[in-house]
């Protein structure tokens, strides 16, 4: 098919400044923050609702996203693209991080690592990614997380490891 044929589909995709969030986030424990994300007082990344996910539950050291995978998430070969797994890996592994953490800290991610195990397609249904801390120091945090079905069927799961930004005084970070 070529570009404009009647196979084309198109999608739109809305979301909130993502300064309002950011600017929420600076008075907020990393706990309170992803809590008004879930509750939907504060608004979510714009990657999420590009891709369609949602943060659902989070609870210290763990998070949880869930997504309805879909014809628009697929790569040429009919397939859900692994990006998907991986971003939804990043998301729980990062914020099971994030909410182990005071006002004031912050993170990003150093390393991700994502292992897929089975292929994603529309006919799968929805997907539940959840993170768990391993370990969170003055420095580096440790995060491991699994993607499965309804089922409990996995397919992907990763690890990651953070680093943690500590406030350095008050108001300000190191």
């Amino acid at each position: 098919m070529s570009e404009g044929d009647a196979g084309e589909r198109t999608r739109t995709v809305t979301w909130a400044d993502p300064r309002a969030g950011m600017a929420a986030a600076k008075s907020m424990s990393g706990l309170e923050y992803l809590s008004a994300i879930a509750r939907g007082e504060v608004p979510g990344a714009p990657i999420a609702r590009v891709l369609g996910f949602s943060l659902v539950e989070v609870s210290e050291g763990r998070a949880v996203f869930e997504v309805e995978p879909a014809e628009f998430h697929y790569n040429p070969i009919g397939t859900v693209h692994g990006g998907l797994a991986a971003t939804l890996l990043d998301s729980a592994l990062a914020c099971a991080v994030h909410s182990t953490l005071p006002v004031g800290a912050g993170y990003t991610t150093l390393e991700l690592h994502v292992n897929l195990v089975r292929a994603i397609t529309g006919d799968t249904g929805r997907l539940t990614c959840t993170g768990e801390v391993i370990h969170v120091g003055g420095r580096v945090a440790t995060a491991q997380g699994r993607l499965t079905d309804a089922s409990g069927k996995l397919y992907a799961h990763g690890t990651t490891t953070c680093m943690v930004f500590r406030p350095s005084g008050p108001g300000g970070r190191e």
